[in-house]
């Protein structure tokens, strides 16, 4: 017997999206029905986020034996089983699969189904023999790797982040196509777990992020023995007996040979919408995401679409707070609620990890022309940091001329803990001498925090002028 009802709320997709806006519409009492037609958790749980964060951690752990920047502790070189390695990544998914899980859905009253869904209508759509129609829908389905067209490239010979974690064998020489976050999480995990690793980009690696602190990050990936290969161009690719082959050209125009035995792409994301019918719910989208406003609506107000679909920022993070935009739209009829990324923060889990919220120092010039501060304060000048030697970093913090903090930018360890209450000053509007304010632990990486707030004053508090008020008010009495 097939189902046949109507919901208030229909999610398609069972990623972090989804399974945030299933959550918290069920718990409010509507009757919801959430569709997935593969595995629960959806990209991150499964291919991405929690994998990719496995991987890393072992990487590192094998990385911290071979260091010598603490006398008394002798480095080596570890002994790694890089397949064993993969059963720590699939044990950490499983560790935390069952928060996702069907079965916790199920029982917080959410009705799933795991099938694939195509509209038949802007109303209604069908799963397998399951006829659904619902007041709101909303489209979650994620992206998944997008495979640039290059010639020679066969596609059933790369790996991607949805096979790369299932890779038992480890790789001689790993080929990465593409210098993004996950290009370079990846690249630095495979050295430190004893591959020779390869990185290509057209452009320059990570972008978006402070140019100043990817120095850094650049250096360090160099002097781990990973080769970059940026502002290049890839020819053709040749798949042989014993791996791949890349012809590439550098901006000189000079013609490179590079040969390894795995390769893969990691060249940015395509959405999920094939097979949906969108055309037939009458839903705008182009082949890069469905079309949304600021609320997240499609051109038809029942029908929203959230997460990497949607075209937005693609973090899980993002994901979540796209949830709970949906949620006080449908649930509690807030319909004036919009996308603010104003303060977004993102973090490459690299070592050093590199973190970033609101403007860079470049973006903001470029936004702002000379108003605006720029302070600064390193690693090195950090008790805690020099004590576990880990003094390798810096932060930037872009203000207004009034002080209002515009954006952070941090290479360092811990970045991305460090990040989070620069996202909360700017969400909240603050100025910089709110950090001035603050008691910050010591020692603590933290406390580099207060000390770049600080700098925004050391010009202006020891100045001449501040020199001589200080005198003039010692002649006042007590």
């Amino acid at each position: 017997m097939s189902l046949d009802k109507k919901f208030e709320v229909c999610i398609i997709g069972a990623g972090s999206a989804g399974l945030s806006v299933a959550s918290g519409a069920s718990q409010l009492g509507l009757r919801v029905v959430l569709v997935e037609r593969g595995e629960m958790g959806g990209d991150c749980l499964n291919t991405g986020c929690v994998p990719s964060k496995a991987l890393l951690a072992a990487g590192k752990r094998a990385h911290s034996h071979r260091k010598d920047d603490i006398k008394g502790i002798k480095a080596y070189e570890p002994d790694i089983d890089f397949s064993a390695v993969k059963d720590h990544v699939f044990d950490t998914i499983k560790t935390i699969a069952p928060h996702d899980s069907q079965d916790r859905f199920e029982k917080l009253g959410v009705t799933v189904i795991r099938d694939t869904a195509h509209f038949i209508d802007p109303h209604t759509i069908k799963v397998g023999k399951d006829t659904i129609q619902a007041r709101y829908f909303v489209i979650a389905t994620g992206s998944r790797a997008f495979i640039p067209p290059i010639t020679g490239l066969d596609n059933d010979k790369i790996l991607t982040n949805e096979t790369i974690f299932d890779l038992r064998e480890q790789p001689k020489h790993l080929i990465i196509v593409g210098g993004g976050p996950i290009g370079i999480e990846m690249a630095q995990a495979h050295r430190r777990l004893g591959c020779k690793v390869s990185v290509f980009d057209m452009s320059k690696i990570l972008p978006r992020d402070d140019q100043d602190n990817v120095k850094i990050v650049r250096e360090t990936l160099i002097d781990e023995g990973i080769d970059l290969y940026e502002t290049i161009k890839i020819q053709n690719i040749e798949h042989t007996k014993t791996g791949v082959t890349l012809n590439i050209l550098d901006k000189k125009n000079k013609k490179s040979i590079i040969k390894g035995t795995h390769i893969l792409m990691a060249t940015g994301r395509t959405p999920n919408i094939e097979n949906m019918n969108l055309d037939i719910a009458q839903v705008k989208y182009t082949k890069k995401s469905i079309e949304v406003d600021d609320h997240l609506r499609t051109n038809q107000r029942h029908i929203f679409a959230i997460g990497d679909v949607s075209g937005g920022p693609q973090f899980t993070h993002v994901a979540g707070y796209h949830a709970g935009l949906i949620i006080r739209q449908i649930c509690f009829k807030m319909i004036w609620t919009k996308t603010n990324y104003k303060a977004l923060p993102w973090v490459t889990y690299c070592d050093p990890e590199l973190a970033q919220v609101g403007l860079t120092k470049h973006d903001a010039r470029k936004k702002y022309g000379d108003d605006i501060n720029v302070v600064s304060s390193k690693f090195d000048g950090n008790d805690r940091a020099i004590a576990e030697r880990k003094a390798k970093g810096q932060i930037f913090v872009v203000t207004d001329k009034k002080g209002v903090i515009l954006g952070a930018s941090i290479v360092g360890s811990g970045a991305g803990e460090l990040i989070g209450v620069w996202a909360l000053a700017i969400s909240s509007k603050l100025k910089i001498n709110a950090f001035t304010d603050m008691i910050a632990p010591y020692p603590t990486l933290g406390e580099i925090n207060k000390r770049v707030a600080g700098a925004y004053f050391t010009s202006k508090l020891f100045s001449a002028k501040t020199q001589n008020i200080v005198k003039w008010l010692q002649k006042l009495p007590l």
